[in-house]
């Protein structure tokens, strides 16, 4: 057993141990890590034991073959450690879940632990003073240098955002020759950006420092969206820059702190143009913001009886007219009717009556249309005004929805007998058209068919709010079995296929 004593035998013994498990062990990076770690501990104990420091030149041995060992052993405890190093680094950054993040900087700390092994293992290993070789190789730097110069200025341009940290990964920046994307790698020389086409686009770390850039996600990552809206001057400006107060306080995407901003940036015979300025809660929702926000302003416009600006207008409204023009006349229950997806599958005919049938109601800013929990008894038409949809949960409010001129709520109660998931409350003056059980029963028993088809369509909507709000397992519903409430609760006869 006496062999075993040698520290030959001693490392051969470890690196077949290493070799075994390296190869037996799962491919996990933390695992072998932690392997990496224990070979390093022992090797360490090993030339410790022998009387080798591997911080040091002296090297006492008896024989070419033990010294030939020991510098061996020097290196590779040299280079083992600065691998292990390394791999600290790059596990903590998978640990953190950010494997991508400051990849340059990884690289940067990598590299000047490799050049410090390297080093050491030329001073303490061949006992060569590092202090020469630097001096030596300083020409043939100077000439590399030359001959890298743009390779350089990208790395070192690099190096210098990488410190500053003007944008991290994931980040939307905008350059200032128009190229904006989000920042998914940096590296030595480039950093690469996904744009709004999912095409890469490579950008030098040189031309990168040179450009002034936008983060869209900094210093925090809400998002501030201007619009420009012109309406013809048919009402005095103060009456439209409240219009498109309601129109901001009937969006779903906005952020309400800060609160959103309606300004009068132009003023003239043809037009008057406001510029709406708002938040989001993160830049990739302005496509959806900017739809609603342009789909909003229609319809409380067209509610309002205010038409947007043309730029043929060529006879202005007189200033007689500004001031004796009435409210406009709201939207009718008919018109409302043709636009509402339930009652597609209707005819002409059939929309009239419903619509001759309609009760207008108004409510008071602030006033409870129905709560949670109650049937509605008739389907309520949004036709000026906006409605908050909020569920009490857990001892607190939660917004589900807003309603604007066009929307309809209250075909739960009245089509299926299905409870309101929140009460529905009037954020604004609000008129509705309501439409009761019997006007729409009439019409049922004359074309039992149709349930099919409003079952469909109710099916759709509930699937939608599902969706977004997750409000109820109810709206998880089948077309078919909502068509068969409908029929239920309506004493309708039941199709063949039903």
């Amino acid at each position: 057993m006496q062999y075993l004593s040698d520290p030959i035998v001693q490392f051969v013994f470890l690196v077949a141990m290493l070799t075994v498990a390296h190869s037996a062990l799962p491919r996990h990076k933390a695992v072998r890590f932690a392997v990496d770690v224990a070979f390093f501990a022992t090797l360490t104990a090993v030339l410790l034991a022998n009387g080798v420091a591997p911080y040091s030149a002296v090297v006492n041995a008896s024989d070419l073959w033990h010294r030939l060992f020991y510098g061996l052993a020097k290196t590779i405890w040299w280079l083992g450690g600065a691998m292990m190093l390394v791999s600290c680094i790059r596990l903590f950054l998978i640990f953190e879940r950010r494997p991508r993040e400051a990849r340059f900087v990884q690289d940067l700390i990598a590299g000047i632990i490799y050049v410090g092994a390297v080093l050491s293992v030329v001073a303490y290993v061949f006992s060569v003073p590092v202090g020469t070789l630097i001096a030596t190789s300083g020409a043939f730097a100077i000439v590399l240098g030359f001959a890298l110069q743009s390779s350089l200025s990208d790395v070192f341009s690099g190096i210098a955002l990488n410190l500053g940290r003007p944008y991290s990964v994931g980040h939307w920046i905008i350059l200032e020759n128009g190229v904006q994307g989000r920042v998914i790698e940096t590296n030595w020389r480039a950093t690469h950006l996904s744009n709004a086409a999912n095409d890469l686009v490579v950008i030098p770390n040189s031309a990168l420092a040179k450009s002034q850039l936008v983060n869209l996600n900094s210093p925090d990552e809400t998002h501030g969206i201007t619009l420009s809206i012109r309406l013809a001057p048919t009402r005095p400006p103060a009456a439209m820059a409240q219009l498109l107060d309601t129109v901001m306080l009937a969006s779903n995407h906005i952020l309400r702190a800060p609160a959103p901003t309606v300004s009068i940036v132009n003023l003239s015979k043809e037009a008057i143009e406001f510029e709406l300025a708002f938040r989001l809660g993160s830049i990739s929702e302005t496509l959806t913001a900017k739809n609603e926000i342009y789909d909003l302003v229609f319809r409380h416009a067209q509610a309002a009886g205010i038409s947007l600006a043309s730029d043929n207008t060529l006879v202005a409204p007189s200033l007689l007219q500004l001031a004796t023009a009435s409210e406009a006349p709201p939207e009718t229950s008919s018109q409302l009717i043709k636009t509402l997806p339930l009652f597609l599958a209707l005819t002409e005919k059939e929309r009239e009556t419903l619509s001759n049938a309609a009760v207008r109601r108004t409510y008071a800013k602030s006033a409870e249309i129905l709560s949670q929990g109650e049937r509605s008894p008739a389907l309520m038409l949004v036709e000026s005004g906006v409605v908050m949809v909020v569920r009490q949960e857990d001892g607190g409010d939660i917004e589900l929805n807003r309603l604007s001129p066009g929307d309809f709520f209250g075909e739960r109660g009245l089509l299926i007998g299905a409870e309101e998931p929140g009460r529905i409350v009037a954020l604004t003056p609000v008129v509705t058209r309501q439409i009761g059980r019997d006007q729409l029963c009439e019409i049922l028993r004359d074309r039992p068919a149709l349930a099919e088809d409003i079952g469909l369509t109710l099916a759709d909507r509930l699937e939608q709010e599902r969706r977004l709000q997750g409000v109820g397992d109810m709206h998880a519903q089948h077309a078919q079995t909502l068509a068969n409430r409908i029929r239920h609760l309506f004493q309708l006869p039941h199709s063949a296929t039903a």
